[in-house]
């Protein structure tokens, strides 16, 4: 079995492109996904 060594470049590229799909789903899903009190992404208290 061979192993490849991860470079920096590699993590950082797989950090931000998991920050960007975040952030995409916050802005495209339906609030009860990913939103205030969301299943999938909670942004935070929901508003009463």
């Amino acid at each position: 079995m061979e192993f490849t060594a991860l470079t920096f470049d590699q993590i950082a590229l797989a950090a931000m492109a998991c920050i960007a799909l975040r952030e995409a789903m916050i802005v495209f899903l339906p609030d009860e996904i990913a939103g205030p009190g969301g299943w999938l992404i909670d942004t935070g208290e929901e508003e009463v």
